[in-house]
């Protein structure tokens, strides 16, 4: 799935392309892209009509576009999914074979936005706003943290909470409602950079450590969202349809057999929540098993110890 650098690639490009258009008509050419509306198509295409856009915004993978109107406090919510699209293309250009929803403008622009999925597991939905917020957040992902690269990403609680829970760093990365927006290839590229093998327990990471690990989960983040983010295939684009290539740069994402950037070791691949995870054998040092000590046997009397009662 995409990732915090790719999401935001789509965003910059949104946001320069759709935000402040009205919306003239809405076309759902597949019903599973508008399956998390509880309203269905025909609802969400009436619903759209005649709104006005406003800034684009994230957090971790979603997006969203609040409208900037008078109407009711709602925003339209994306996922990208596996394979997700959001295309801003000329009017006359030709259907994508995967076109699932157009949305077309009341402006003379020539341009319209897409959304193109293969295997329909992304969509977009129209959800209220949570109460209060200034960016319009969908009540949707309330539950979804904030990500390293907002600045309102709180490290003191990211490292309360890292403490607390029993579990390993990895799994605590993935963990959307800790952090956001971090997936399977940047977090095997910040542990390489941290030297922190994956199933390293979060108890065991001291403050300085956790915000070491921050700091490579920006930087590695950072570092591809200049570039484009990651894109392996031809699934993972732009809103004009360009790919990334920071895979160009990965330490160890989809490096297995090959060596080290560091040490020279081979690096390794190995099974993990369904997914992989590739690190360096020496650099990242699998963690010691907990020893669990076990209570001192009491020795037994002698029997020269006994009295007998007579």
């Amino acid at each position: 799935m995409p990732e915090l650098p790719e999401v935001e690639v789509v965003r910059r490009g949104l946001e320069r392309w759709v935000s402040g258009r009205t919306v003239a008509e809405v076309q759902v050419l597949h019903p599973r892209a508008v399956r998390r509306h509880l309203g269905g198509a025909e609802d969400f295409a009436a619903r759209l009509r005649g709104r006005r856009t406003g800034i684009v915004r994230r957090r971790g993978k979603y997006l969203w576009l609040p409208f900037d109107d008078d109407a009711a406090a709602e925003s339209i919510l994306a996922h990208l999914g596996m394979s997700g699209q959001l295309l801003v293309q000329p009017a006359e250009a030709p259907d994508e074979k995967h076109l699932r929803i157009r949305v077309r403008f009341a402006d003379d622009a020539g341009t319209e936005l897409r959304f193109v999925d293969q295997r329909t597991f992304g969509g977009l939905s129209l959800h209220d706003t949570v109460p209060g917020d200034l960016e319009g957040l969908p009540d949707a992902i309330a539950h979804i943290a904030r990500d390293p690269l907002d600045p309102a990403f709180d490290e003191a609680a990211f490292h309360t909470a890292l403490r607390r829970r029993r579990t390993t760093i990895k799994r605590a990365l993935l963990d959307q409602s800790l952090i956001s927006g971090v997936g399977n290839i940047y977090a095997d590229e910040a542990l390489w950079r941290a030297r922190l093998h994956y199933d390293r327990p979060t108890a065991t990471l001291a403050r300085p450590r956790a915000a070491e690990l921050l700091g490579h989960v920006r930087e590695v983040m950072t570092a591809a969202l200049a570039v484009g983010g990651t894109s392996f295939d031809s699934l993972y684009v732009n809103v004009n349809g360009e790919s990334g290539y920071f895979e160009r740069s990965l330490d160890a994402y989809g490096r297995e057999d090959e060596p080290c950037r560091r040490c020279g070791t081979a690096m390794r691949r190995r099974p993990w929540m369904n997914r992989s995870s590739y690190f360096c054998p020496r650099c990242q040092r699998p963690p010691r098993p907990a020893i669990v000590a076990r209570p001192a046997s009491r020795p037994a009397a002698s029997p020269l110890s006994a009295r007998t009662v007579s």
